[in-house]
């Protein structure tokens, strides 16, 4: 009864802070935010997605008349590179980085020499560069080919040696990816999924210190103590309401990822990680309260550990190194990218979050002893 009234406090001054109800409104901007650009991006780098989405108008290349029915605007073409044809081409030399993001020429004309002057400001430049790249190369060899003596038919072999044929499996379990792109599914799932999913753990830390902190600025913290509740009781009270309310907020993102399209596999083991890392956080927030006599410094310094906490959480999504496998497999974000990114598990990915849980674990019973002690010691 005593815990659930303090509950029920602590909840309330949870929702009557608005401040944080702000930051629970920045957090959808910053999932819907870092979801275009991760969109946006990978159609930008793709160029096999822009094809896809028709937007090739914006890929435009200037290029002399003389090459109208040649081999090399035909190869052009076949890029999806929207063509400008200028009789003078220092005309279209002068227009890179207004109208045009590349400019392809011949000299001489019908020759092997080709120049592609690039504007490397333009956000399309590398799907343009790897276009007009490969453009050439064919035109090259056609070249080649053609001064060989070989005819169409012989050419044509040379140029498509080889037959693919795509056969999907299991598309009645056909991943409902928002994009069908390396890129995008890198970047979500290897960086935003856990970032996104981490947030309220990394506000709870702070929530919590606040709590604790402002109550002894406030002289009501003493008082607290000396109530017939037990400091367990007392640690519970302040810990399960914003461990709660933060799990919603975790669970709502799983949500609106999954009408976003990035599906979230294996969500309960999921929230079994967030749980105990939740736990870890709120821990280590309780914990700092009890060496600071301000919000200010409790802020100051549970920023410090945050930023040293994401340091340790994320760094390792970036590091491609085989070397440090055995160690990056007990990351806990590292961790949460294979459980969210795919629906088979492996048994040694479950056997990898024993260590997470442990520490959480046992940060948690370090701060309840050292919180009775702390008490021991008001009283």
């Amino acid at each position: 009864m005593k815990l659930s009234a303090l509950g029920r406090k602590e909840g309330q001054d949870i929702l009557k802070n608005k401040i944080y109800l702000v930051v629970i409104l920045v957090q959808v901007f910053i999932l819907l935010g870092t979801f275009g650009l991760a969109i946006a991006s990978s159609i930008a780098s793709d160029p096999t997605l822009l094809d896809h989405y028709g937007a090739t108008s914006v890929l435009k290349v200037g290029v002399p008349d003389s090459i109208h029915n040649t081999q090399l605007e035909a190869d052009l073409l076949k890029q999806n590179l929207n063509l400008t044809y200028y009789k003078n081409i220092s005309t279209a030399q002068n227009l890179l980085g207004t109208t045009l993001v590349a400019v392809v020429f011949v000299n001489p004309p019908g020759g092997q020499n080709v120049t592609v002057k690039t504007d490397t400001s333009n956000v399309f430049y590398p799907v343009v560069s790897t276009k007009i790249n490969k453009a050439v190369s064919e035109y090259q060899l056609q070249n080649k080919l053609v001064s060989s003596g070989l005819n169409t038919t012989e050419i044509n072999r040379i140029m498509n040696p080889v037959n693919l044929q795509v056969v999907n499996l299991n598309e009645n379990h056909h991943a409902n990816i928002a994009l069908d792109s390396p890129y995008f599914v890198e970047i979500m799932y290897g960086f935003i999924v856990p970032f996104i999913l981490l947030l309220p753990f990394f506000l709870a830390s702070n929530i919590v210190t606040d709590s604790i902190v402002g109550e002894r600025e406030r002289k009501t913290f003493e008082v607290l103590l000396m109530t017939p509740i037990s400091s367990s009781m007392i640690m519970l009270g302040k810990t399960l309401p914003i461990l709660f309310f933060s799990l919603i907020q975790s669970v709502v993102w799983i949500i609106l990822l999954d009408l976003l399209r990035v599906p979230i596999y294996n969500p309960i083991l999921m929230f079994v990680i967030l749980f105990f890392m939740g736990l870890g956080f709120i821990g280590l927030g309780i914990l700092l309260s009890m060496f600071v006599d301000s919000t200010k410094e409790a802020n100051s310094a549970i920023t410090i550990i945050l930023v040293f906490a994401t340091f340790i959480l994320f760094m390792p999504l970036f590091i491609k190194t085989s070397y440090f496998t055995p160690i990056l497999n007990f990351i806990p974000t590292v961790i949460m990218v294979k459980i969210a990114s795919t629906p088979n598990i492996n048994i040694n990915v479950i056997f990898s979050a024993v260590p997470t849980i442990l520490i959480s674990l046992m940060i948690f019973v370090f701060t309840v002893r050292y919180f009775r002690r702390e008490r021991a010691i008001r009283l």
